[in-house]
């Protein structure tokens, strides 16, 4: 007689003849995943004000990058620093290229963006 297989419910049986069954069970096994798995961001009311800044300034020492991020309005001789982020020098390569991939996103859609160095 020829095995008769079937599955339900995490079991395999096997019948092997008409008073002989097998039944295999199978453990369950984390997913493997290609991708791994996104991080859940948490932001509280006063971070989640967003802030305009028209106007940067980076420094950088042998262990991190300071990115000031300023606001300059129009005509005054001052300007006032809207956030500042400190980061290792491993993200802030990481930082640029997601930039980089954006921006190349962003003109492949809207067009080239204008600065004064091409106008």
């Amino acid at each position: 007689m020829k095995p008769f297989k079937f599955s339900k419910k995490k079991r395999e049986y096997i019948k092997w003849s008409k008073n002989i069954t097998e039944v295999r069970t199978f453990p369950e096994a984390p997913q493997a995943s290609s991708q791994p798995a996104s991080p859940q961001v948490e932001m509280d009311d006063a971070t989640a004000q967003e802030m305009y800044a028209n106007m940067a300034a980076l420094t950088h020492t042998e262990t991190e990058f300071v990115m000031d991020f300023i606001f300059l309005q129009p005509n005054q001789p001052k300007g006032k620093v809207r956030t500042r982020i400190i980061s290792t020098p491993g993200h802030t390569k990481r930082l640029c290229a997601a930039l980089r991939e954006n921006l190349k996103r962003y003109e492949a859609r809207f067009g080239p963006i204008k600065t004064q160095v091409n106008q």
